[in-house]
């Protein structure tokens, strides 16, 4: 029997990768990253022009090199027939948006608007719209609007209408001279189809988009703002599709660029980290799967929709079809980590890890495993980059308390370790104060694989056990994954998500299971964790506001 493959693309917030699998086993034939060449552009432009406080942009260009470079390459690594592979799958980081003129392209691409920062790629982490996201939120409370509760009762600053909202605000010549907004996810299959669909998944979770009643009505985008009205059959427009469907087929010009056959099943895109759902098998209600990064995702199954606090989205068949996906996050875990690391640790912690031959990380996380739970006296919050969940305020900030001056550097990278622990379980226990199920735990991303510590710190906390995927890339195969439903049981794939979780995913037998006495401690410094969160994060934000309102004035004045 002819062995089929399909190709994973999974677009990061620094690299892009690519994964070519084997359809009956899930086996990881090939694999091969492309830095993007820009990175992420939160100081500057390419041609040098500054960019304001929190804002977070990318060149699309990076992405295209991507599928141009890393394809072709799995195919050659892995020696097949480009014949046997019979889809190709995209997810995205997510909410991330581009404009773009009547031809489909970018309008940074144009050397007109190259020097518009708004002309460019909105990353997910882009924070520059939390007054539009806030007037969105208090015009939706004001109507009384439905679909504010699917999302907590607040929407984020990195979703995709406050971002369109800012450019119309800020750049109104963007907004004008812009054929189509688009998360890059759907543009990028787009591309690769020449059909203009958009993602049930990305509509459902970033644009208000729902199964049952589609978007807000134009009365509401009206009362935003009156240039707002005809925004979904204009700007907007384009047939929402299900993930698990194919958007389309590859289409000549980028079969030959890709080194793959016109004709092969393109899936519909869907968010990077909802890729990993079905990746670790939690394809059931009560499975809870985090994705850490650079900033960590949740996702849940359940089989009922419950209005909760912070909740990013409730989506019907929104990750998994038949099921509600609840969607939550933390804004900065391995960011918040990688700042410390980069930014804060002394130099003689740096030649230690030096002479031991050992990265920063390695070396404090070797530290901080000889100190017990509650030993440093420490408790951080998790706010490094805002807070997602639940309080859904991108002005809130971290902070450390308990500082001496005999706290040594691994102290703190542990008390960051535990804050981002205690972050998850507050998310966990607003689901079932809600009524709503937790009943396993996946953990999928880089993260779990180099920390174990952080990995024994997150069962402890939250008095669970952690399962870990048996795949470094686990987005990459949940794409991959969705590639195969999309191609269908005839052309060597599977009809349903449900089917290709049942042979495709993987879940190491290795566990971490929670330390009775570690669990004991951390239930006290749990409650130290709930009271900073309710006074900063409830009581006196204006603290928190203030400050960072403070740093802006700052730069304006530089």
């Amino acid at each position: 029997m002819t062995r089929k493959y399909t190709i994973g693309v999974d677009f990061g917030t620094e690299s892009g990768r690519v994964l070519l699998v084997d359809v009956m086993t899930g086996e990881e034939i090939a694999t091969h990253v492309t830095q993007y060449k820009h990175g992420v552009l939160d100081e500057v432009l390419p041609n040098g022009k500054p960019l304001q406080q929190d804002w977070a942009l990318q060149h699309p260009g990076d992405y295209l090199d991507v599928l141009y470079q890393s394809v072709p390459k799995v195919i050659s690594m892995a020696q097949i027939d480009k014949s046997h592979v019979i889809g190709i799958g995209i997810d995205f980081t997510s909410s991330t948006i581009l404009p773009l003129d009547k031809l489909g392209n970018p309008l940074c691409f144009d050397q007109k608007w190259e020097s518009n920062p708004h002309s460019w790629v909105k990353l997910w982490k882009h924070h520059a719209a939390q007054g539009e996201a806030d007037e969105i939120t208090q015009l939706a409370k004001e109507r009384e609007e439905e679909f504010l509760s699917l999302y907590g009762g607040k929407i984020s600053s990195e979703w995709m209408f406050p971002k369109i909202l800012q450019i119309l605000k800020e750049a109104p010549e963007i907004f004008e001279e812009t054929d189509l907004f688009m998360e890059v996810c759907d543009w990028i299959t787009s591309r690769l189809t020449d059909n203009l669909i958009r993602s049930s998944n990305t509509c459902g979770y970033k644009a208000f988009w729902s199964k049952q009643n589609g978007y807000p009505e134009p009365s509401f985008f009206k009362a935003l703002n009156p240039r707002l009205e005809n925004i979904l059959e204009t700007k907007m427009r384009g047939a929402v599709q299900s993930i698990g469907e194919k958007a389309g087929e590859l289409t000549e010009e980028m079969a030959q660029r890709l080194g793959l056959l016109p004709g092969t099943s393109v899936a519909v895109g869907i968010i990077d980290a909802h890729a990993g759902v079905a990746a670790v098998g939690a394809v059931r209600p009560g499975q809870f799967v985090m994705a850490m990064g650079t900033s960590t995702c949740h996702m849940l199954i359940a089989d009922k929709e419950e209005k909760i606090e912070g909740v990013c989205g409730i989506v019907e068949d929104g990750i998994i079809p038949g099921y509600y996906s609840y969607e939550t996050g933390q804004v900065a875990v391995g960011d918040s980590f990688a700042w410390y690391v980069d930014h804060a640790v002394p130099s003689y912690i740096v030649k230690q890890a030096e002479e031991a031959g050992k990265s920063v990380h390695q070396l404090l996380e070797e530290k901080a495993s000889n100190y017990k739970p509650g030993q440093s006296g420490l408790i951080a919050l998790d706010w490094w980059n805002g807070n997602r969940s639940v309080l859904v305020d991108a002005n809130l900030s971290g902070t450390i308390v308990g500082l001496t001056l005999a706290t040594k550097p691994e102290e703190i990278y542990r008390a960051l370790l535990e804050s981002a622990a205690f972050g998850t379980r507050k998310i966990i226990e607003n689901y079932t104060e809600a009524g709503i199920e937790v009943n396993e735990i996946f953990a999928s991303g880089g993260l779990p694989q180099r920390n174990k510590l952080l990995m024994q710190i997150y069962a402890d906390i939250t008095n669970r056990e952690i399962k870990i995927p048996d795949s470094n890339q686990t987005t990459a195969l949940g794409a991959a994954m969705y590639a195969a439903v999309a191609a269908g049981e005839l052309r060597g794939g599977y009809n349903t998500i449900f089917e290709a979780a049942e042979n495709m995913a993987k879940v190491k037998e290795e566990t971490f299971l929670p330390i009775v006495e570690n669990v004991r401690i951390y239930d006290e410094l749990y409650k130290y964790y709930l009271e900073l969160h309710d006074y900063f994060g409830r009581e006196k934000y204006e603290i928190m506001h203030g400050l960072k309102k403070m740093r802006s004035l700052d730069n304006e004045a530089e």
